[in-house]
């Protein structure tokens, strides 16, 4: 079981690695972009950020707060999504909707 882990962890890993050169996620980047090294949050709007204080976002989480974990497929489908699935949002406003996906998280597992 540990070991079952362990690769699915490794696996998990490298799928995030690669979607960072995901060509949809840039283009969410240069949408989202305002003028040179400057970007918008897609929830607050307030003001622009420097690429250090964003986050390229998956619109609809990877794993699903839901319903949790469906498959290696619906996994990578969700992972590897077109351009309308990213959205850039600011560090504050990412981790909000972290903790709004957690708290569904644990709801589920109650």
């Amino acid at each position: 079981m540990k070991e079952e882990k362990l690769k699915n962890s490794f696996i998990i890993q490298v799928l995030r690695r690669a979607s960072f050169k995901w060509k949809p996620r840039y283009e969410a980047i240069k949408n989202a972009r305002v003028s040179r090294g400057q970007y918008r949050c897609s929830m607050c709007f307030s003001a622009c950020f420097k690429v250090k204080e964003i986050v390229v976002d998956h619109i609809n989480p990877v794993v699903d707060p839901s319903t949790g974990w469906k498959s290696w497929d619906d996994y990578i489908t969700r992972m590897f999504c077109g351009t309308s699935g990213f959205q850039v949002l600011c560090r504050p406003c990412h981790n909000l909707k972290t903790i709004k996906e957690n708290l569904q998280r644990t709801k589920k597992s109650n």
